[in-house]
């Protein structure tokens, strides 16, 4: 009753505190009461009841702070502090699923490990769901290396997913190095030849996401990413940094982002 009395306290609402624990062990709620942020604590527990997250997850996603990530992202916060209330979950904003940076610590690569794109592309196809849970909801794979023809070349995209709550396709390119106006440049094609080539017409346009080992501030102002509603760059990370870096990389994240996509 002590665990019952505690988040009654935090969420301050009985009736929807009876609803969104009926899915919840008390494990979950052991797990919950470890979130010092009340605000925090809600919208994991609210996220963890409606999406039907194992004890694993939640555990997962309140250290890898998923929650501050979501909200470094909100362009209507330009001073955002963790205590901050996050907004709704819109389903048809790509902001929802950019994930900035992206933790990717399960594909098994330390800190250190050296790595090419093609073993990056197969870590992830190996840990598809674990990449989709850590996207967010709504995700279903397409294909690897899709093959686009055109009438001058071959081309071929790293990932494609199909978000069903945004109704458009998503595509992925990896890198392992940190971006490049050639890498912008590359994406924002494949964006437009998969928007010609392959939407149908009733889905929405394509977004890109470029992933890469760092994101740069200069090259995002001076190429097609800037102000872009259609293509994003984010860092990834294939470990789990200490909770004071994941701090620093996302209050770094949250000012590059609000730089090239605040007047979205």
């Amino acid at each position: 009753m002590a665990y019952f009395r505690q988040l009654y306290l935090s969420f301050n609402d009985l009736e929807i505190l009876h609803e969104v624990v009926q899915n919840l062990t008390w494990t979950h709620i052991r797990r919950l009461l470890s979130v010092t942020n009340p605000t925090a604590r809600q919208w994991y527990l609210s996220h963890a009841s409606k999406d039907m997250w194992s004890t694993t997850t939640l555990d997962r996603n309140i250290n890898s702070q998923y929650y501050e990530r979501r909200l470094a992202e909100q362009k209507e916060i330009v001073d955002a502090i963790p205590s901050e209330p996050i907004a709704p979950f819109n389903d048809k904003d790509p902001l929802e699923y950019i994930k900035n940076p992206t933790i990717a610590e399960f594909m098994g690569f330390s800190r250190d490990t050296k790595y090419s794109e093609s073993q990056l592309e197969q870590a992830l196809i190996e840990n598809l769901e674990k990449f989709i849970l850590e996207l967010g909801r709504g995700f279903a794979f397409v294909e690897r290396q899709q093959h686009i023809t055109t009438d001058l070349d071959d081309f071929y995209i790293d990932l494609v997913f199909y978000n069903f709550r945004m109704k458009r396709f998503v595509i992925f390119e990896l890198k392992t190095h940190a971006m490049t106006h050639a890498d912008v440049g590359q994406l924002d094609m494949y964006v437009r030849m998969y928007d010609d080539l392959v939407k149908g017409p009733d889905d929405n346009p394509t977004i890109g996401v470029l992933l890469c080992t760092d994101t740069d501030s200069t090259i995002a102002r001076y190429s097609a990413l800037n102000d872009s509603q259609h293509l994003f760059a984010a860092k990834y990370m294939t470990y789990m940094p200490t909770e004071e870096e994941l701090r620093h990389e996302i209050e770094r994240q949250k000012q590059f982002f609000l730089e090239h996509h605040s007047n979205d």
